[in-house]
């Protein structure tokens, strides 16, 4: 990664959600949803949403097994927000409606 950040310099302006919601694996997604307020994750949905297809477009210029570093930080943002639109725009907070106590746990996460 260079030295400006951990994002391509494109998305330069999402830079400070990076360090909570760059993760590697759905779990950590997971359960960084969980343990963030209905705040946080709305502030992290509302910058990084209306970029979003331009954010796939960007990703899609790369074949998945030669993606560079920062175009990967980028895809877990990708993967993070999908994680959070759930809670925003469905279950109006951190945890699933009606799924009892709803844990994931993945023994292999797919690359990237």
């Amino acid at each position: 990664m260079s030295d400006a950040g951990r994002l391509p310099k494109d998305f330069a302006e999402l830079e400070v959600f990076a360090n909570l919601w760059c993760l590697p694996t759905e779990t950590e997604r997971f359960e960084r949803r969980m343990s963030s307020s209905m705040a946080e994750m709305q502030e992290f949905y509302d910058c990084f949403f209306p970029r979003l297809e331009e954010a796939i477009e960007y990703c899609d210029k790369y074949p998945l097994d030669d993606v560079p570093e920062d175009v990967e930080q980028l895809l877990l943002l990708i993967y993070s927000l999908i994680m959070v639109a759930m809670s925003v725009e469905i279950f109006g907070q951190p945890r699933t409606v009606d799924a009892a106590d709803a844990v994931l746990l993945r023994i292999r996460d797919p690359r990237p």
